[in-house]
């Protein structure tokens, strides 16, 4: 299965009757039944949407998912209920935000399935191909590890690389048994790595950001090339933080490129490039022959609207790196990392779907 050239990274802004089922039922208004019944009134809706725009493949928003990772923390022991306190950051400000991550407390143990239901109810309803995301290793040796409360369990964040991949793992190879063929794992912030502000505190803790990032790669590539083995169509989509239109890391892929798109054998490359942190396209160079890359030109922390020239003059830039029939575009992240989502509207998030599939038909007919 190839990648659509106009495609999106999985979730999308929930319905507010979802939202409200959520905290009916986080209040014990409503029961369990109830807020699946919610969960897939909303999916039918946002099949429908997905469908109508002509992007794809399609996913069901993760609107089963209080954020991206919450499946898998939530049904893997070892997370404790203790936020990070981590910088994130706007075009308007700075601010610390501890909503949406558990730190690791213990060993790290794939307890339970965590995308059954996503993977059975997209496979009886979804209108075409789909996919299922997975949340990456190295988000969590980034965000979940903290002094204090981890180092009792893995005395460095380095050391629950092994454990966690397993978990990621174990979900893969029952997603190939659901019969799934195209996974998306998200969002290994590998520029973590070359961050100048995070490189210090990696080399206060005694580690060295280069192999951290070389671990996390074999870590990946493991899992990357058992699911290709077992035919199964695989996308990763490098992030640097979405929440509520911040971001929370920084770093171009210049660093990283050589390393990570050479030895991590993914189907296509889902690459943010909606702003200047990203830095050049220059990087796309090192992917191989085979391997797409998605260009995420057009962004999901605001409801302003590219305009498709732009795009398409973008895209040719970086056909002067990779062939334009190995590039995609889509938006540069998910529209609702977690339940609240990204600071625009339902009809912006459309727009931006409707866009997309435009400029694609524009650039490759």
């Amino acid at each position: 299965m190839s990648v659509p050239r106009a495609t999106h990274v999985g979730s999308f802004l929930r319905p507010p009757a979802l939202l409200r089922a959520r905290a009916d039922h986080a209040a014990g208004r409503i029961g369990t039944a109830a807020l699946h019944a919610a969960e897939d009134t909303a999916i039918t809706t946002i099949l429908q949407v997905q469908r109508d725009s002509g992007i794809g493949p399609c996913t069901d928003g993760e609107y089963r998912r209080n954020d991206f990772m919450s499946q898998l923390t939530d049904h893997t022991d070892g997370f404790v209920g203790q936020a990070p306190v981590l910088d994130w950051n706007s075009a308007e400000q700075r601010q610390s935000d501890d909503a949406i991550l558990n730190l690791i407390g213990g060993k790290l143990s794939h307890r339970e399935r965590f995308t059954d239901r996503e993977a059975g109810y997209l496979s009886r309803y979804a209108p075409g191909p789909f996919k299922i995301t997975l949340p990456e290793v190295t988000n969590f040796v980034v965000a979940n590890w903290q002094a204090g409360v981890s180092d009792q369990a893995y005395p460095t964040r380095a050391d629950l690389i092994d454990d966690l991949a397993e978990v990621v793992r174990t979900e893969a190879e029952a997603l190939v048994r659901d019969g799934v063929r195209h996974v998306q794992i998200d969002a290994p912030c590998y520029t973590s790595f070359v961050n100048e502000k995070l490189i210090p505190v990696f080399e206060a803790e005694g580690l060295d950001p280069r192999d951290l990032l070389q671990r996390c790669i074999d870590a990946d590539r493991r899992i990357v090339a058992g699911l290709r083995e077992s035919g199964v169509t695989v996308g990763m989509h490098i992030c640097r933080g979405n929440y509520r239109g911040q971001w929370f890391n920084e770093g171009t892929y210049d660093g990283i490129a050589e390393d990570v798109f050479g030895q991590i054998p993914v189907d296509h490359w889902l690459l943010e490039y909606d702003t200047d942190r990203a830095g050049g396209l220059a990087p796309i160079r090192f992917v191989p022959d085979g391997t797409t890359v998605v260009l995420g030109l057009v962004t999901t922390k605001t409801g302003e609207l590219e305009k498709p020239d732009e795009l398409a003059r973008r895209i040719e830039g970086a056909a002067r790196h990779r062939p334009l029939d190995a590039l995609a575009l889509s938006p540069q992240c998910g529209f609702a990392s977690e339940v609240h989502g990204n600071p625009l509207t339902w009809d912006d998030q459309r727009r931006k779907l409707d866009l997309v599939v435009q400029t694609a038909g524009l650039v490759w007919g």
